[in-house]
């Protein structure tokens, strides 16, 4: 697993997250062992909500409990999936629980990682966590509940009027057999005969690096990957890739209609500061 968009040659399959039927096959889970999984062939009970692949079999086990995730959770879903996993506890049911809540990405992606909209997300994430200490003690469970938070990256500003690289400016999309995801990192790879050719031209570009498989820096933990392209675009912090403007991923803003610009983003070089996340941890 090395994104959220990826494509095997060898079958064709394509996983684009949340999208296709063909991103549940075990193609592109069984590489690895979640923790889940390590806890459940262990027999332990694992208690699972919104947490995207909690749905997908994995080395043919399945967790005790999936609240699937399929659109994003309010603040009152979070809410009541913290207090459903302190009662799991509670009554024995769970060893382990584990919650994915959204919404502080998904305001900062549409309004920026600075955004008012963003910080009141997380403001109203501590409000939940006020209240999940608040429920442990009420449980008697403060003295054998251990509790992790973390977030699985961080995020910087972007700024589409006037940092995107247009790849069809340097090459023509004709030569690629594939392209996989726009932003910070984008996925090529290059139809036959063409790969010097592509590489040349591209690493011409400013504001990006084109790595070959093997020259990606070992610090990425990423170029042994099994579904990792050719050919991977790397841009600077701030800068976005994409085939051309047309294909920028607006979202829906209050008009109704698909024009947002995106504010935030994040996956570009784990060096940089904005990409740092969080780990904060308490109990006995």
């Amino acid at each position: 697993m090395i994104g959220n968009y990826m494509w095997d040659p060898t079958t064709n399959k394509s996983f684009d997250i949340g999208v296709n039927k063909d991103s549940l096959m075990p193609l592109w889970w069984n590489g690895s062992e979640p923790l889940w999984v390590t806890l459940t062939k262990a027999k332990r009970k694992v208690y699972m909500y919104y947490w995207p692949g909690c749905e997908v079999e994995i080395l043919g086990v399945r967790p005790t409990y999936c609240l699937e995730y399929k659109n994003v959770p309010t603040d009152i879903n979070f809410a009541n999936a913290v207090s459903d996993a302190l009662d799991s506890f509670k009554s024995g049911r769970a060893d382990l629980a584990a919650i994915y809540h959204e919404r502080i990405d998904v305001e900062g992606h549409h309004y920026g990682p600075a955004s008012p909209q963003r910080k009141d997300a997380l403001k109203a994430v501590d409000t939940v966590l006020k209240y999940m200490t608040k429920w442990i003690q009420e449980r008697g469970l403060q003295d054998r509940l251990n509790v992790i938070i973390f977030s699985d990256h961080g995020m910087t500003d972007i700024f589409w009027m006037d940092k995107v690289i247009e790849l069809n400016k340097y090459i023509s999309l004709n030569d690629l057999q594939q392209v996989k995801d726009r932003g910070p990192v984008v996925s090529l790879w290059p139809a036959p005969g063409k790969h010097s050719e592509i590489y040349n031209k591209l690493s011409t570009v400013e504001h990006m690096t084109v790595y070959e498989k093997e020259a990606i820096p070992s610090r990425f933990y990423y170029k042994k990957g099994k579904f990792v392209s050719p050919l991977t675009l790397v841009a600077d912090e701030g800068w976005f890739i994409t085939e051309n403007r047309e294909m920028l991923p607006f979202w829906m803003n209050s008009t109704g209609r698909r024009e947002g610009w995106q504010r935030g983003w994040h996956g570009y070089d784990n060096e940089l500061m904005d990409m740092r996340g969080i780990f904060l941890a308490f109990g006995p």
